[in-house]
């Protein structure tokens, strides 16, 4: 089952009130019934941070889901026929959903380890990032306060593609998404850039983080759009 795993994750952009409220209204409460989705290992529903993502403020219009599947004809199936995921796509204006398999992956996400890794690793390929963090209660001042120097620094960052603060609930749990032309972008922001280096460093001395994970996956296609941003069809 592990071999054959497919990691996704959805974007949804919404527009006016209504749909932002909608869309609200599923944060929390499961609107899937997750028990009658074949092939689903797991599923996570996510907010989002204003600004460029990382941001203590949330983005009432930006959504997304990340789930993980037994392979991909299952993933396909649900989000070609599963009745909740059409509503998403009906009510935004635009929707992105990427596929991708995990090449490297370490930690833990709400006590399990939900990415398996089966696809080799190189360093010249496209490479999607998650990193995801549950923060001490007593460290949530240090975090935020550094938050906004860091976000800073990824804009227009050489060989950054997208990036997105997300996370399961506000202020304690936060992850990111990252898509990166290669790894080699990607590690030469991950450590020579210096404040995203200062931050890393802070986190492991203090002990900011009573969860953490980190995860390289290896893009290979994707539905819809963000922005323009889109991956083809590749055989892995």
């Amino acid at each position: 089952m592990n071999a054959s795993q497919v990691v996704t994750i959805s974007f949804f952009k919404f527009d006016n009130f209504s749909s932002k409220w909608w869309a609200f209204t599923k944060m929390g409460i499961p609107p899937f019934n997750v028990k009658k989705i074949k092939g689903l290992q797991l599923i996570k529903q996510l907010g989002s941070g204003a600004e460029n993502g990382f941001s203590i403020k949330p983005n009432f219009g930006v959504y997304g889901i990340l789930a993980t599947w037994d392979n991909e004809d299952l993933a396909n199936a649900f989000f070609e026929k599963n009745k909740e995921f059409v509503k998403y796509k009906n009510r935004s204006i635009q929707n992105w959903t990427v596929f991708m398999k995990t090449s490297k992956a370490h930690g833990v996400w709400s006590g399990v380890t939900p990415f398996f890794e089966n696809v080799q690793y190189n360093e010249n390929d496209l490479v999607g990032v998650i990193t995801r963090a549950t923060i001490h209660s007593k460290h949530l001042f240090e975090f935020w306060k550094e938050v906004p120097t860091v976000s800073q620094s990824i804009d227009n960052r050489a060989g950054l593609i997208f990036s997105i603060g997300i996370g399961e609930w506000p202020i304690f749990m936060q992850a990111t998404f990252s898509l990166w032309e290669n790894s080699k972008f990607m590690m030469d922001y991950a450590y020579r850039s210096e404040y995203h280096r200062e931050v890393v460093k802070k986190t492991r001395e203090r002990g900011w983080y009573k969860e953490e994970l980190f995860a390289r996956f290896r893009p290979y296609k994707s539905l819809g759009a963000w922005d323009g941003i889109t991956i083809f069809s590749d055989e892995l």
